[in-house]
């Protein structure tokens, strides 16, 4: 029987922001050679990424990708309140039926049908010799496919790959794959058939994705294992010479990766920040040569600190 962490989660996040954020005044080559250069010489990567490193992968909510795969509920429902992948799933559908056709075909997109996808590949690649972990709002299982170890990932907002209790009447996730394959399958005019419909085994209720929406979101005991695996590397981390590897945090839930890495900056000297992000990778000027926030596209910064990586490893077994 595995050991049930007694960690609470709240001991994590933190909500005081910088007050002092600059974008650096740095040549982007310069960057890429200091980030590989602080990569390098870490003990430690914690690894957090927020909705835009998926976004940079590939895995986009909104545009042709939405527009083309979501068609006929863009028509059904009125792009009105249809405008991209997110915003579609807060649509307050008729049905249980209607609900189940769009979450079926929204997961069945984002979790199930796309491969490992090259910037999560090479992501590994960067860290896979390294002791590291995976802090991540993310819910497309992307850190998994690319062969990340499961007991090195802290998915915190869940999985779309499972599904819940609506009202979380019992602390238990149900794996939701071969239903929503059927489902996929089955989908006509935007419904899925009745008998598909899932119930709650419990209470008989309706029920719903495993997404940290309301205070009906489920932490199971995988959960709650993986916060106190977390909160262990965290301890190991304030004593390491760490590199804190930021993708894609804004300012939507900043309190789980992006304000938590900055206090651990502040608190420990031995670490070293990277922030990529598009239009947000300002960094505390305080911070100094330890941050660095690299501006632009995400996919090809990682690509480039790969490459680098890559160069300088064939350079020293030549």
């Amino acid at each position: 029987m595995k050991k049930k962490s007694n960690r609470n989660w709240t001991q994590f996040l933190s909500g005081v922001p910088a007050r002092d954020y600059v974008f650096q005044d740095i040549p982007y080559e310069e960057q890429i050679k200091r980030a590989a250069a602080l990569i390098e010489d870490a003990e430690m990567v914690l690894i957090g990424a927020g909705a835009g490193a998926s976004a940079a992968a590939g895995l986009t909510y909104s545009g042709q990708r939405f527009t083309d795969n979501f068609s006929e509920f863009i028509e059904k429902y009125g792009s009105k309140y249809m405008t991209d992948m997110y915003a579609a799933g807060f649509y307050p559908f008729p049905t249980q039926e209607t609900k189940w056709g769009y979450w079926s075909k929204h997961s069945m997109l984002n979790r199930f049908l796309p491969p490992a996808l090259p910037l999560y590949q090479q992501l590994y690649e960067l860290v896979k010799e390294k002791d590291y972990f995976v802090l991540t709002t993310n819910v497309d299982h992307q850190f998994h496919k690319a062969g990340f170890s499961v007991e090195r990932i802290f998915a915190t907002q869940g999985d779309y790959g499972n599904i819940q209790c609506e009202k979380g009447c019992h602390q238990k996730i149900y794996d939701a794959e071969a239903l929503f394959y059927r489902m996929d399958g089955a989908r006509k005019d935007c419904r899925v058939p009745s008998d598909m419909v899932p119930k709650c085994p419990v209470c008989g209720g309706n029920m719903t994705m495993h997404l940290r929406c309301d205070q009906y979101f489920v932490e199971d005991e995988n959960w709650h294992e993986a916060a106190g695996r977390y909160g262990d590397f965290l301890q190991k981390l304030a004593k390491k010479k760490g590199v804190l590897l930021e993708l894609g945090v804004g300012f939507n839930t900043p309190t789980i990766i992006r304000f938590p890495f900055e206090k651990m900056m502040r608190d420990n000297g031995n670490l070293s920040l990277l922030r990529f992000n598009l239009k947000e990778a300002f960094v505390p000027e305080s911070f100094g040569t330890r941050a660095i926030g690299i501006d632009g596209d995400m996919a090809r910064a990682v690509s480039d600190l790969y490459n680098q990586l890559e160069g300088k490893a064939c350079g020293r077994n030549e």
